[in-house]
């Protein structure tokens, strides 16, 4: 995740007409929002969950720098306001970085109070390098396809080989886009963000990011200030940590969720049969990723995609009852095939689409310094692994890339932030892929903030995913600019309680649902 600054609009960029400014005395939201004029050419690309839903394109400079040189496209989606009160473009990002956000303006429209979302141009977006965007990157084809190396490294050998996995997908990616690398990262698109502002005609900007979205939406804040609005940022990435140390945050915390996931079993022992005790629970899971290793499931599931399968699981609760159903099936009944779905529909989506994959390493690799010398990666995974070991070794290789990427980092701006109208923060405590502390430091960077806490709460993305304290906060605050303050006796404004545990399914032999589709977590980008 990653910063950069300017705003400078291509030529050919659609940016027309004169954009009406609010007067310099006049806080952002303030005062009525003045109408676009209209530069943006709309056309219907409406699918069946979404029938308003329409599409555009825009074309930024590759480098902002360079405003008169290469430029690229990227590809817009837009669900248009209705109501008579307009408040302007809501911009929306999931995440990862990587995610695609074309199909989150349709989400969040049909997801927010309708008096509210009625209020709005909600604008979704595929970032540079992203979807429908062009160039779209792929470095690799195929560098998930089963079964990987197991990601514990076994000896030295084992090692090597998924290191020379990692060189050569850095070195795929230099040679394919080795052009365009230099300019995949956060500043360079959160310069793209004003272009897609001034190309809608709006003097401000209002943006719902998620997880590396919140990365995005405090850089942007950083470089143009005077251009937000209302900003909320939902499950905060710590801008202190990006991206190395913040991975090794993420293997600790993943770890703390698969544990939740095991005691979660364990109470359902009458349904998943699978004992009591949390502890034996999760010895059961490393024996059959031990089986996994000598014999994988259908040919497809080693131990690297279990891992991938029950991954997802850390970053919402919801998946925990099929997850449980594949993992009693193997242990108790010899039975492969529903670990084998649960990968097809959990685990090789998180591995993550070529192109997605793609951009995330990009954006991370360059973003920030990651360790070039791959002795203090061996140090540091080992050490976590010791006290984390489920996914620890699975986040390195992941992330692998970096320590030979063919493209120089960068330095992280600073994000703090005293500039800015108020910016609300939700954060859930218990969240592992951003821990909880990446809110509470992001609340004290950016001055005037609120922070909105999920109390016990596990999942990633804690709005507009059926917690309805949260979504009146960020309902609220989009309809009107209020936060909550709290009294000063805890980081946090507001909080509200966590929602249910699931419940447990009735195991069946029929296909586990899939982990993506038409929820907030199946939309959100994963930042690992």
């Amino acid at each position: 995740m990653t910063k950069r600054a300017g705003m400078l609009i291509a030529t050919g960029a659609l940016v027309a007409g004169t954009v009406t400014v609010l007067p310099a005395s006049a806080a952002p939201g303030a005062e009525p929002v003045p109408r676009p004029l209209p530069s943006l050419v709309w056309s219907g690309c409406a699918t069946k969950a979404y029938p308003k839903l329409q599409c555009a394109t825009l074309r930024v400079p590759l480098n902002h720098d360079d405003p008169a040189g290469r430029s690229i496209t990227l590809a817009l989606t837009r669900i248009a306001h209705t109501a008579k009160e307009y408040q302007g473009p809501l911009l929306v990002n999931p995440g990862g970085p990587g995610g695609s956000g074309r199909t989150m303006a349709g989400y969040v429209a049909a997801s927010l109070p309708a008096k509210v979302a009625a209020q709005y141009d909600v604008i979704g977006f595929d970032p540079r390098g992203v979807g429908k965007s062009e160039p779209a990157l792929d470095c690799r084809p195929g560098h998930f396809d089963p079964v990987r190396p197991d990601s514990v490294p076994s000896g030295a050998e084992g090692e090597r080989t998924s290191v020379e996995r990692a060189q050569a997908f850095a070195a795929a990616c230099g040679q394919k886009h080795g052009d365009v690398l230099p300019y995949i990262d956060t500043v360079s698109t959160a310069r793209d963000v004003d272009a897609i502002r001034a190309a809608l005609g709006a003097p401000h900007l209002n943006y719902l990011g998620y997880s590396y979205g919140t990365y995005l939406g405090a850089v942007y804040a950083r470089l143009y200030p005077e251009r937000v609005r209302r900003f909320a940022l939902d499950s905060v990435v710590n801008p202190q940590g990006v991206w190395y140390e913040d991975n090794i945050a993420q293997d600790y915390a993943f770890d703390t969720r698969h544990k939740d996931f095991m005691a979660w079993v364990a109470r359902q022992d009458s349904t998943y049969r699978l004992g009591t005790d949390p502890a034996a629970v999760e010895a059961a899971w490393y024996e059959m990723r031990d089986e996994l290793k000598e014999s994988p499931a259908g040919g497809k599931v080693g131990p690297g995609e279990l891992e991938d399968t029950f991954l997802p699981g850390g970053y919402y609760n919801g998946y925990w009852p099929k997850l449980a159903e594949a993992f009693s099936a193997y242990v108790n009944d010899k039975d492969a095939v529903p670990l084998t779905r649960a990968y097809e529909n959990y685990g090789a989506a998180d591995a993550g689409a070529d192109n997605g994959y793609s951009v995330y390493t990009s954006v991370q690799c360059r973003d920030a310094a990651w360790p070039r010398d791959w002795s203090v990666w061996r140090k540091d995974n080992w050490d976590v692994h010791a006290k984390a070991p489920f996914s620890t070794w699975n986040n390195a290789w992941y992330n692998a890339p970096c320590a030979f990427w063919p493209v120089d980092s960068l330095t992280p701006p600073d994000v703090s932030n005293d500039e800015v109208p108020p910016v609300l923060i939700l954060q859930a405590t218990d969240d592992a892929a951003t821990p909880y502390e990446g809110g509470v430091a992001l609340h004290r960077m950016v001055r005037g903030s609120s922070l909105v806490v999920e109390e016990g709460g596990g999942n990633h993305g804690v709005t507009l995913g059926g917690n309805d304290c949260m979504d009146e906060h960020l309902a609220a605050y989009l309809a009107t600019g209020h936060v909550p303050r709290g009294d000063g006796r805890s980081e946090a404004d507001a909080v509200c309680e966590t929602l249910p545990e699931p419940e447990p399914a009735k195991p069946t032999r029929g296909t586990p649902a899939a982990g993506s589709g038409a929820t907030l977590h199946g939309l959100l980008g994963h930042a690992r």
